[in-house]
């Protein structure tokens, strides 16, 4: 027997005793359940806002609303804002593919530290964030083993080649992030100027057994009377 009874604008029916409300809310439980959080996840969701947004949006609060959860959960698999950027940063290296093994080991590095300056200039804001953050991820050690592994080739002593390392990474990230300024990225298709040619006015001196003739190295300054470096 079914008896419908109207109250102002709402409704009810009544089944064999059971009364069920048409408007009745739907159960979370039968919501699509959301795919769990992890540390790649979260990483891949952030480098898709650089890519779109600029990495200033690359916050813990816009990551949140990305990924449909609270900024306190993002906290379980990043410590801050700039664990999350170095993680960004280590990621994009891994879009850095492995030089010409043909070519000479000078040329391989020169090819390493150009695609590494590059990928920077497609992201200024990470330019920026890369001369303070500590990747420490597995593109970046990758990229240290390369570029030892380039020297060790060409004849350069373990202890020099770490140091070489250091040197050269801190020149093409300051290369790039001086250069990318406030610049909107360029879009597909036009390339950033090589390292070595961004600044053609810069003095270029290559000192003994450098790993590479094409990144430009400032002279030292000339201190108050004496006639040279």
């Amino acid at each position: 027997m079914f008896v419908k009874n109207l109250f102002g604008a709402n409704a009810f029916v009544t089944v064999d005793g059971m009364t069920a409300r048409p408007d009745t809310p739907r159960s979370r439980r039968e919501r699509p359940a959301k795919p769990a959080l992890t540390r790649e996840g979260i990483v891949v969701a952030a480098v898709a806002i650089l890519r779109t947004e600029g990495l200033e949006k690359v916050t813990m609060r816009r990551l949140a609303q990305q990924l449909d959860t609270g900024p306190a959960s993002l906290y379980a698999y990043v410590r801050n804002t700039a664990e999350l950027h170095a993680a960004v940063l280590d990621e994009l290296l891994g879009t850095i593919g492995p030089a010409p093994a043909e070519r000479s080991w000078r040329a391989r590095l020169e090819s390493v530290l150009t695609a590494y300056t590059a990928m920077l200039f497609e992201h200024p804001g990470l330019a920026r964030s890369a001369l303070t953050a500590r990747p420490g991820g597995p593109h970046h050690l990758n990229l240290i083993e390369t570029l030892l592994a380039l020297l060790a080739e060409g004849g350069v002593p373990s202890r020099q080649a770490a140091w070489g390392v250091d040197l050269l990474l801190q020149h093409a990230t300051a290369t790039a992030a001086e250069h990318t300024g406030d610049e909107a990225p360029r879009t597909t298709g036009t390339p950033w100027p090589a390292p070595c040619t961004a600044r053609p006015s810069s003095p270029i001196r290559t000192p003994p057994r450098s790993p590479a003739t094409c990144w430009p190295v400032r002279p030292r300054p000339v201190c108050p009377g004496r006639s040279g470096p």
